[in-house]
């Protein structure tokens, strides 16, 4: 039988499994902690552009995004693909003009403390990577884009962040990774050769940035492993972005395995993965479903897998009615339609879960969820702030 089709039968258990609830009850008056992650889809084709639509409170779909921060009430929050602006202006414009601001009944919400930093995106490479001839434009930066910053990262959270003992990935390259799937020109003979030995040198694995961002809960320290892996598609026979995706999963898969991090640098130059035993959630848009779409086979896994993580597997009722109404390719899919947290085109590669939030042990997951909202609900009206849905799980530390 069809999954898609089946599942909608399970909307109830899934509504009743998932309701939202605010992070100091999900768990019976439990001390919890909410972490979540959305791809807000707040980038806009030119630098400086989002700064001016943050700067005043009417962009519509920063108000649609703020309020759904402001409905799932998270307490760390990752955004992906939030164009990078120095010194945090659009940032603060953003908790200023938009969290600070109650929309259509929802609470105004607080971050006191933030962390972003410059990402690959846009940063030009001098080299001609995409091998179109030419060098220059968005496809030959270290990572795609069409300025430095495009489709970058931030961090909120009501928890202080130690920003000291914060650790960023940004230029670690991609050589460096033992084993790396590197992309082979199909034109030649010689193996993995896409790339030149001199290009080798330069390239980056992160296509904006690998993130370690310790917050502090009530005393104790979580690791926010945060990234933002490119898309598994957009290139050719090579498959030079699959790859990539692939060895991006499989960076924090190895950087959280006490006998695999050791290759490790960051760009302070530091080497090393994480401290055994320490706490972390991973959290991102890592592009990559583990039964469907286009990702390398087996790279999600290389998340849910990984050394002391728990998958609380966060879904909705919306994603399971999505899949439903809107069939295409969602009819031939695999994976349970009530975990997908994005809402991709219809024919291919259709609704996927691509966005996720993953717990280590020995942090208990007391509840979690997907902002997908069924048509029937009254703040279905925030399905369309991105293609992509804020996933959350609450952590009793």
């Amino acid at each position: 039988m069809n999954r898609r089709f089946t599942a909608l039968a399970a909307i109830g258990a899934v509504v009743a499994s998932t309701a939202l609830t605010t992070p100091a009850t999900a768990a019976g008056g439990e001390p919890t902690v909410r972490f979540a992650t959305f791809n807000a889809s707040l980038n806009r084709p030119a630098a400086g552009e989002l700064l001016a639509d943050l700067s005043t409170p009417d962009d519509p779909q920063a108000a649609k995004v703020a309020e759904v921060v402001q409905r799932a009430r998270p307490d760390v929050l990752l955004l992906n693909e939030f164009d990078h602006v120095e010194g945090g202006a659009a940032v603060d414009a953003f908790r200023d003009n938009y969290l600070a601001v109650g929309h259509h009944g929802a609470r105004p919400i607080d971050y006191p403390h933030s962390y972003t930093a410059p990402v690959n995106t846009g940063v030009p490479s001098g080299m001609d990577l995409d091998h179109d001839g030419t060098v220059g434009g968005p496809g030959d930066a270290h990572g795609f884009g069409e300025f430095p910053g495009q489709y970058g990262m931030v961090v909120l959270s009501k928890h202080p962040i130690d920003e000291d003992a914060v650790r960023t990935f940004q230029r670690f390259r991609w050589a460096d990774m033992p084993g790396a799937l590197l992309p082979d020109d199909p034109a030649t003979l010689e193996p993995a050769d896409w790339y030149s030995p001199e290009e080798l040198r330069e390239v980056r694995l992160s296509s904006k940035s690998h993130w370690d961002v310790p917050v502090e809960v009530d005393g104790r320290r979580i690791h926010l492993l945060a990234a933002h892996p490119t898309p598994p598609n957009f290139d050719g026979t090579e498959d030079r972005n699959g790859l990539r995706n692939n060895d991006e999963i499989r960076f924090w898969s190895d950087y959280v395995h006490p006998a695999r991090g050791g290759y490790l640098y960051d760009d302070e130059g530091r080497r090393g993965g994480l401290a055994p035993g320490a706490r972390f959630v991973i959290a991102g848009d890592h592009n990559s479903d583990p039964a469907d779409g286009d990702s390398v086979p087996g790279a999600a896994n290389r998340l849910l897998n990984a050394h002391r993580v728990r998958d609380p597997e966060p879904a909705s009722a919306g994603a399971v009615q999505a899949a439903h109404d809107q069939g295409g390719a969602n009819t031939g899919h695999r994976g349970p339609a009530r975990l997908d947290t994005a809402d991709f085109n219809d024919d291919a590669p259709g609704n996927l879960r691509v966005d996720y939030v993953l717990p280590s042990w020995p942090l208990r997951t007391t509840g979690s969820g997907v902002f997908w909202p069924t048509p029937q609900d009254a703040t279905a009206h925030l399905n369309d702030a991105s293609d992509h849905h804020l996933a959350w799980v609450d952590l009793r530390v």
